[in-house]
């Protein structure tokens, strides 16, 4: 359990998780594609897709839901194991994922190494973060 607050619900497993899914790789798919970098990365609940969180620049990872109708997140960061619901705002327990469970803990957050700006605190205020 994550200790976040409002944890401790599960997650229900149904269209919304499949814990066999594997993830789609070890960045975000889109920022991969596109040379950009991300400040941390979550993984899609029901397909796996790998895409960056809402602070960073491109917010793929909600993009994602938008696009899809895939409203369960999982946490791709080392030593985190939360779900958000996009649908209802909220944390949830859920069940172990197929492997891995996060991006490789020597990749830097931000990342991915070498993409990252040096001014990228400034970006992020920039936008409000």
């Amino acid at each position: 359990m994550s200790g976040l607050p409002g944890v401790g619900r599960l997650a229900v497993v149904s269209a919304a998780v499949d814990p066999t899914v594997a993830p789609s790789g070890t960045g975000c798919v889109e920022c991969d594609a596109a040379g950009g970098w991300w400040v941390h990365l979550r993984r899609c609940a029901a397909c796996g897709h790998i895409g960056c969180c809402d602070d960073s620049p491109s917010r793929h990872a909600s993009a994602h839901w938008r696009q899809s109708g895939h409203p369960v997140i999982r946490s791709f960061e080392p030593g985190e194991d939360w779900f958000w619901n996009f649908e209802t705002d909220d944390y949830y327990d859920g069940p172990e994922l197929a492997a891995p469970q996060s991006r490789p803990a020597d990749e830097t957050a931000p990342g991915p190494r070498g993409r990252v700006p040096a001014d990228w605190v400034e970006q992020l205020q920039a936008r409000g973060h």
